[in-house]
């Protein structure tokens, strides 16, 4: 019943919105369930309309970009979606500052900065998520963090709008504040560093052509699938255990990077938990170490 409220709701102000979305053709790792309603705004107004609507009816609220990093459960998700990727994003430039809508491609905010002049942030195009849920997580690559970057980001909450600073975030390996706030990033305020288009470009090409390479970006995943342990790498510890090629239904252990679990073809999110888990005990049992997933499992279990 609150959800057919929440669906009359929400469609009578917003143009997109959605019931039981599939989630696999929102998600990198093309697997999951359906969303109860999926929320896809092109203007503050109707972010804001969605955030209360959510706060208001008390239903589950889940914001995500691009879903690079992501597995929905077979069972899908309860409550409301709201997705800020190609239908909310733009940058705006002025000097050294970046505005930028939190929907935007990192790839996209790169190039438009190295279009300007501005760079050290190169690390952050071949990541393929967007600039909302890089700050949500702190993404990195090659040494990098955007937490450097990061003056300020600019939130939609339940009642009204809110700021906060860099050092209000609460950045660290792969987290930041907004993962304990029902909120969702309308845009962020960055600074970069003025340099060479074409310096830019090239270091934006060389570490692209490391991704290339080392990662297996042939079949769909969400990336790194755990995060970096202390004292080591995931990867390094997976191939060390001889996991590289190991399978549960069409989930494997990526043969080019064993730090990457894959759908080599026709997965279900099952398979993918369950070796996840394998892997995870594997691990532990070679080297006492129990790795932690970087890629979020999220949906009704």
């Amino acid at each position: 019943m609150v959800l057919e409220k929440a669906y009359k709701k929400l469609s009578g102000r917003i143009a997109d919105v959605r019931r039981n979305e599939p989630m696999a053709v929102h998600t990198s790792f093309k697997v999951g369930g359906t969303a109860d309603i999926m929320v896809v705004p092109s203007s503050d107004y109707e972010m804001r309309h969605a955030v209360n609507t959510a706060h208001k009816l008390k239903i589950p609220m889940l914001v995500i970009g691009r879903g690079t990093n992501l597995l929905v459960t077979s069972k899908g998700l309860r409550g409301m979606v709201l997705k800020l990727a190609e239908n909310y994003s733009g940058v705006e430039i002025n000097g050294e500052d970046v505005y930028v809508k939190s929907g935007t491609s990192l790839f996209a905010l790169v190039r438009e900065c190295i279009s300007q002049g501005l760079g050290g942030a190169e690390f952050l195009g071949g990541i393929p998520g967007t600039v909302g849920g890089a700050v949500y997580m702190n993404a990195g690559a090659y040494g990098g963090e955007i937490k450097d970057f990061v003056k300020e980001v600019y939130l939609c909450a339940p009642g009204g709008d809110l700021s906060l600073s860099n050092e209000s975030m609460s950045f660290g390996y792969r987290c930041s504040v907004l993962q304990t706030m029902p909120m969702a990033v309308k845009h962020v305020h960055l600074r970069l560093l003025r340099c060479s288009a074409e310096q830019s470009k090239k270091k934006l090409a060389v570490l692209n052509e490391k991704r290339r390479e080392k990662q297996p970006l042939e079949h769909p995943s969400a990336g790194s699938t755990f995060k970096r342990p202390k004292g080591g790498f995931a990867g390094a510890m997976i191939e060390q255990a001889g996991l590289k090629g190991l399978k549960i239904g069409g989930a494997e252990v990526s043969t080019k990077h064993a730090g990457f679990i894959v759908n080599s073809g026709g997965a279900t999110p099952d398979d993918i938990i369950e070796l996840i888990k394998l892997v995870q005990a594997r691990v532990k049992e070679a080297t006492g170490i129990l790795l932690e997933p970087e890629v979020k499992i999220i949906g009704e279990r």
